[in-house]
This record gives C-alpha cells, sequence and structure tokens, in this order.
C-alpha cells in the first residue's frame, strides 16, 4: 500500500476518534486506579498504557531532535535542511509537553533516544551527500509510521485523560510530518516509499 493511501486511512480514523476512543477510558482503567467519580479515573491516574507512552514517546521524540540537528549540519539541500530544523522545533515543543506529564506524575523522563534511533544516528554519521539525504528520510519516514501507530495506541488504550489528550492532539502534526517525508522521498528518489512499518508495544525496552 502507498504511502498516500496509509496517510488517508490515518486522517479518516483520526477524524473518527471521538466516537470510538473516550478520554480517561474506563475499559483500560488500572484496578489501583483512584476515581473521581464512579467509572472516572481521577486526574493523573495512569494505567500501564500511559506510562509506556510517557517512556517511548519522550525517547522518540528526544531522537527527533537530535537527528534533526545532525541532518542541519550534514545536508546541504535546502529542502531537507527546511525539514529538519521543523522537526527539532516540533518534536523539541512536544517533548517538553511529554516531560510536564511525565514530572507532574512522578515518572522519570527518558534521557536517551530509543536505542534503533541511537544505531540510525551512527549510520547516518558515516554518511554525506545524497546518501544522507535518503538515508535520513528513510529514518524519518519508519519513525513517524511507528509514531502515529504510538499515538493511536495510546488515543485507544490509556486512562489518563490528559495523556490522552496530548497524543490526540499531536497526532495530526505527526501525520504531516509523514506527509512532507513522502514529498521528499519523492523528489530525491523519483519514488514514493511503500508500505507501513509495525511497531510491537512495549518494545521500548529494548528499541523504539
Amino acid at each position: 500500500m502507498h504511502t498516500r493511501s496509509i496517510l488517508a486511512l490515518a486522517a479518516l480514523a483520526l477524524v473518527a476518534l471521538p466516537a470510538r476512543a473516550q478520554l480517561g477510558n474506563p475499559g483500560m482503567t488500572d484496578p489501583a486506579t483512584a476515581e473521581a467519580r464512579p467509572g472516572t479515573p481521577a486526574p493523573g491516574e495512569t494505567n500501564p498504557q500511559d506510562r509506556l507512552f510517557l517512556k517511548l514517546a519522550a525517547m522518540g521524540n528526544l531522537g527527533e531532535v537530535e537527528a534533526g540537528h545532525l541532518a542541519l549540519t550534514k545536508s546541504s539541500n535546502p529542502r531537507v535542511q527546511a525539514f529538519a530544523r521543523q522537526m527539532t522545533e516540533d518534536h523539541s515543543a512536544t517533548r517538553e509537553k511529554l516531560d510536564r506529564l511525565a514530572r507532574d506524575r512522578r515518572l522519570p523522563a527518558p534521557t536517551t533516544p530509543q536505542p534503533d534511533q541511537q544505531a540510525a544516528r551512527q549510520r547516518l554519521e558515516s554518511l554525506s551527500g545524497r546518501a544522507f539525504d535518503a538515508a535520513y528520510l528513510e529514518t524519518q519516514l519508519v519513525d513517524h509510521q511507528k509514531t502515529v501507530q504510538l499515538l493511536e495506541w495510546e488515543i485507544g488504550s490509556g486512562q489518563d485523560a490528559a495523556v490522552q489528550q496530548l497524543a490526540k492532539d499531536t497526532l495530526p502534526a505527526v501525520l504531516e510530518h509523514l506527509r512532507q517525508v513522502q514529498t521528499l522521498m519523492a523528489e530525491t528518489t523519483g519514488a514514493p516509499p511503500q508500505g507501513l512499518a509495525t511497531m510491537p508495544m512495549g518494545a521500548g525496552e529494548g528499541r523504539r
């Protein structure tokens, strides 16, 4: 399936989210959760999905920022540089929001990217010119596809309404980033990317 088709399906899913996903989802409530009223988690009460999401998303955003900084120094393509600059700005802002939510819930804020992002950075550091641009955009495509899945998972499976709301608010921007990556890849390689990467949930302990 072309990424364009994937984006269209994701956009339709985004429109449908209010109907199928209730913030503060009672169906995923942790048994130990304090309630504001019967069936409604108290503000700031997280379940395992919320906590894993905050960890994975914070690590992912840190990796995006580091990759963006690297692209600003190694790419000579103005379009790629502009995209990298946007990634550093957008993902820095999202990471600050994630860190604030984690801090308010007395959860540790990760300080390193996910392992696969660290491995990708090492590979990118050895490249230059068009080879760097192609590899950077490929990693951005995969990372943003995974992020879309992570956000949708939190929206549908989280318990903490504030964390779910951040995921819901972030999803349109990530879909736009994915569209921009697709356009840049088509311009630099002449062919649109294919397929959608899968992200096994809970893999953040050993991957992104």
